[in-house]
């Protein structure tokens, strides 16, 4: 049967536009993704960086909720160095409790952004996110140690647990915490492919059976740009493409147009770092992503794909979620065989 996709949301922002409507347009995409059938759409949590606007992904979550009544709606994810515990806790059992049944938290390790703006966040350097995961999950099972100063804390809603956890990483590390801690897995493709084979086989190794879940579930987010033509989506990826340069290079600005990224006059070094970043990213006519999501699929043994567009203009966006909607992209035996229930 064809693999579960599902859709990654950074709030793309294009230059001359304001971030506020790129945040609109993720709602609207949102809406868009749920009636072309995808399972679950997450938002990014990015801070300080031109051409990305989401930074509130629970905020973002709570509102497409409210306009959509089927698809599951998800963190990817909340960055743990950058939150308490405790507040992480309290808002998706209220997310939850307000959407039953449909509210993903996925947890990442890193800031997501310079270390300035990380400290500006958190305002100390002594964080320790696999700390924050022990802590919060503590405070969700209610299991910290007699004697712990924390163990008399009722967080609320108590009668609503966490949702859905999701690890997502981008090495090995978060493979083997999320194995270890028995959640779902997600693992950044969409920048850090050439770890991926060795990230998802791992997790599905080593996954230990918990209350949470009894089997392992690895979600592949992968760079996608789907286009009538292999031409048309080669110059809708352009932007992207020397955004990521401008930002490994201490230069972060917004979206370039497409004119001024196929005229910018990329460096060796430069497409180094470009065609590094896109590693794995399918860029093309819907057969051509349909081949090439099929053959990381195949590699990996991903049990559901996550479609992660950096297009700026909301229409040619849309119309790239749409084509790969209309994709049935096979799955694998070690993979998802159906849509997955959580």
């Amino acid at each position: 049967m064809p693999i579960p996709l599902s859709v990654l949301d950074l709030s793309p922002v294009a230059a001359g536009h304001p971030p506020s409507q790129a945040i609109r347009d993720s709602i609207t995409l949102a809406r868009r993704a749920e009636e072309l059938g995808f399972v679950r759409t997450w938002f990014a949590e990015h801070h300080a960086l031109p051409s990305i606007a989401a930074s509130a992904p629970e905020i973002l979550i709570a509102h497409a909720a409210a306009v959509t009544s089927r698809m599951k709606l998800g963190a990817g994810g909340i960055m743990l160095p950058n939150h308490v515990p405790l507040h992480v806790l309290e808002v998706f059992r209220t997310l939850e409790a307000l959407h039953p049944g449909r509210i993903d938290l996925g947890l990442g390790r890193a800031p997501g952004t310079d270390p300035v703006t990380a400290s500006a966040l958190r305002r100390t350097d002594r964080v320790d996110p696999n700390e924050l995961l022990a802590e919060l999950l503590a405070f969700d099972e209610g299991d910290f140690p007699e004697g712990h100063p924390f163990a008399a804390i009722h967080p609320q809603p108590s009668d609503v647990a966490l949702p859905t956890v999701w690890m997502l990483g981008s090495t090995d590390e978060g493979a083997k915490i999320g194995a270890a801690i028995g959640v779902g897995y997600a693992f950044a493709g969409h920048f850090s492919m050439k770890w991926a084979k060795t990230a998802m086989r791992l997790y599905r190794q080593r996954f230990r059976p918990s209350p949470r879940r009894s089997t392992p579930h690895a979600i592949l987010c992968v760079s996608v740009v789907c286009a009538d033509t292999d031409e048309r989506a080669r110059q809708l990826a352009a932007p992207a493409r020397l955004a990521v340069v401008r930002m490994r290079t201490g230069r972060p600005a917004a979206l370039a147009s497409i004119e001024e990224a196929l005229a910018y006059p990329f460096s060796a070094q430069e497409d180094a770092i470009a065609d590094e970043f896109f590693t794995g990213a399918a860029i093309g006519t819907p057969e051509r992503v349909k081949a090439q999501l099929e053959q990381l699929v195949l590699e990996t043994h991903a049990d559901e794909l996550m479609i992660s567009t950096m297009v700026a203009g909301l229409e040619e966006r849309l119309r790239s979620y749409e084509l790969v909607a209309g994709l049935e992209i096979a799955g694998t035996a070690a993979g998802a065989v159906a849509a997955p229930a959580a």
